[in-house]
């Protein structure tokens, strides 16, 4: 039977917003609340993955599940390689699911919907996922990645050809906005960050390229929504406020 790990890279330096898994929301650090959405997917054991003490205590003080990583790593997929092989809730998963620590508005169910596509096929070494852009202002903001990808015989799936932050495909239908969660399998994760960065990942500064450039497979399921990322002050205000409505 398969078992699934979500692990959470969390580091106390982002440049634009230092400190953004402690930041308060609504009486919480934002990373206790990722927590508890990833708990409430019941997609399997929780993990943190952290470079500062003041994180791991505050993690563990909520009853949370954390474990200390080296402060040098050049992303979040090499943290959390790390972490799986450094705590014991990791030993039997078969399938890391890499949640960002950013998310504080994150639907539970869009972590089963990002595991999906590797149990829908055996072909496939990573899975992410993606929404229809419907708003005309993303088309052509670089800020929003968009995934061209071919439809699979799964329903609501796609394969990726290639993430890019240019308007992509042209031509008439949709456009589809990629959405940062990742589900590896284990040895998948293992062969990518042990990959030298790529060519084509240096000029758009998307790792996932990494992944294509060397022949891997990776699948995409088509959601609805899009979670709020919080990466500057102005994201963390939005957030703050659209978790007070939900609550009020």
């Amino acid at each position: 039977m398969t078992s699934s790990l979500i692990v959470i890279p969390c580091r106390m330096h982002a440049t634009r917003l230092p400190g953004k898994p402690l930041a308060d929301i609504a009486g919480e650090a934002m990373v206790v609340h990722i927590i508890r959405l990833a708990k409430a997917a019941h997609a399997g054991p929780v993990l943190v993955a952290t470079d500062s003490q003041q994180i791991l205590e505050t993690v563990v003080a909520a009853g949370g599940q954390a474990v200390m990583t080296r402060n040098d790593h050049p992303s979040g997929s090499d943290r959390v390689r790390e972490a799986i092989y450094a705590h014991p809730a990791a030993a039997s998963a078969d399938i890391i699911v890499n949640l960002q620590g950013d998310l504080p508005t994150l639907e539970p169910d869009l972590i089963n919907r990002c595991i999906a596509p590797l149990t829908a096929s055996n072909e496939t070494d990573i899975a992410t996922l993606c929404a229809e852009i419907t708003e005309q202002s993303e088309i052509d903001n670089p800020n929003v990645v968009k995934v061209v990808g071919t439809p699979l015989q799964s329903p609501g799936h796609l394969r990726a050809l290639y993430f890019t932050r240019a308007t992509a495909p042209s031509g008439v239908g949709p456009l589809y906005h990629h959405i940062g969660i990742y589900a590896y399998r284990r040895a998948a994760l293992d062969r990518f960050v042990e990959l030298p960065p790529s060519t084509l990942e240096k000029r758009e500064r998307l790792e996932q390229l990494r992944a294509l450039e060397a022949g891997m497979r990776i699948d995409v399921a088509i959601v609805d929504t899009v979670p709020l990322g919080v990466d500057t002050p102005e994201d963390l205000e939005r957030a703050r406020a659209l978790l007070q409505a939900k609550t009020s």
